[in-house]
């Protein structure tokens, strides 16, 4: 390329820009001008100098416009977003307490109906209850989170109202427990015995269902504890009510008792584990608790014999039938006919031989038969000191 010198761009110029003449005829006159080339190159000059000044204020204008308009949309922009905001705040706002709403309704619904079947719930502990107050700290809390995040204050009232009220579910069930232990004990039964079933694991399975109270999968420790305290208030329970309650026979008297007598058949001293009911063949005879059938046959000494599974390992016996009423497998009710009396097996005469068993060794079914309603005092007035087999 070839390059340009100052000459150069001189000659260069006037080449673009020749000296130029006009003619002008004015009235019969003419007149001659004369534009040199250096006047054309500065008119050049100047006019290009004013176009590029217009054009760079026209540009800056066009930017200023830009970016006013593009500031004043933006601003609109986030007036917009913070009243979209402030809408949603108060939308959740609304939502929240309309959580709390649901969750008191649902909790008012919860409690009536445990009041209804259950009676009041125990709101206060006894000396030597191990079951957790959390009334205090639960109030602390309620303070310290309305004053945080004053929107959730209900959420955190409805938490220590719901707190409090699991654990007065708790003191119930445990209580209902001891009332339940104590009647065992009186019976000379062992509740330990009795609640073996909550820890033996053996012939257990199925899905895993798991029990949590947080979105991390935890447990809360006052449910649980209430878990287990339901848990060993049921089993309890359903001891009690397997156990003997409603007299297996009509009462006309004992003719034998439990433990030590003489023989009726060799007159020697022997074991008699039941107790003999005497009364007339076809008499009806009856299941003394809730239970299912576990035999129905003949045992050798006993005749026809009915078994019922109380559960916990307790059964009732019944002997010397002259027909059956019932079948194996079936659920009976206390008091149901399950038999008739008779005089099958090993028996002098008429009369139903009643034994209650744990883990299949014979107890006394006096003390089961005397804490039932009325049944001590029929005992008492009917009993008597005869021995039929």
């Amino acid at each position: 390329m070839q390059k340009l010198t100052v000459g150069g761009v001189r000659d260069r110029l006037r080449s673009w820009f020749p000296d130029r003449e006009f003619f002008m005829r004015s009235q019969g006159q003419v007149r001659f001008i004369k534009i040199s080339s250096r006047v054309q190159v500065t008119a050049a000059v100047v006019g290009a100098t004013l176009l590029t000044v217009w054009l760079i204020t026209m540009a800056a204008m066009a930017i200023s416009s830009f970016l006013s308009t593009r500031d004043r949309l933006a601003l609109l922009d986030r007036e917009a977003r913070v009243t979209s905001a402030e809408s949603r705040v108060s939308a959740y706002r609304g939502n929240v307490n309309k959580v709390q709403q649901d969750l008191e309704r649902r909790q008012d619904f919860i409690e009536k109906m445990v009041q209804a079947h259950l009676g009041d719930l125990p709101s206060q502990a006894r000396p030597g209850e191990t079951v957790s107050n959390s009334s205090d700290a639960a109030a602390q809390t309620v303070r310290k989170v309305s004053m945080a995040v004053p929107e959730a204050a209900g959420l955190a009232r409805m938490e220590a109202r719901q707190l409090a009220f699991v654990e007065a579910l708790t003191r119930m069930a445990d209580r209902r427990a001891a009332t339940a232990e104590q009647r065992l004990s009186a019976l000379g039964l062992n509740p330990r015995a009795m609640l073996a079933g909550l820890d033996d694991q053996a012939a257990q399975g199925g899905p895993l269902i798991q029990l949590a109270t947080s979105s991390d999968g935890s447990l809360d420790p006052r449910f649980q504890r209430l878990g287990l305290s339901l848990a060993r208030m049921d089993a309890l329970e359903r001891s009690v009510r397997g156990l003997p309650q409603v007299l297996p026979a009509s009462l006309e008297y004992i003719s034998s008792g439990f433990g030590f007598r003489s023989d009726p058949f060799t007159g020697a001293g022997a074991f008699h584990p039941g107790l003999d009911f005497r009364g007339p063949i076809g008499a009806p005879i009856y299941a003394a608790a809730r239970g299912t059938v576990s035999f129905a046959g003949v045992r050798s000494g006993y005749g026809n014999c009915v078994e019922i599974d109380h559960g916990n390992g307790l059964v009732t016996r019944y002997a010397h039938m002259s027909a059956f009423r019932t079948t194996v497998g079936k659920q009976v009710l206390p008091g149901e006919v399950i038999g008739l009396i008779g005089s099958t097996g090993r028996s002098t005469g008429p009369h139903l031989h009643f034994e209650v068993r744990i883990g299949d060794r014979p107890v006394n079914p006096r003390p089961f038969l005397e804490a039932a309603p009325h049944v001590l005092e029929e005992i008492r007035a009917h009993d008597g000191d005869k021995t039929a087999g």
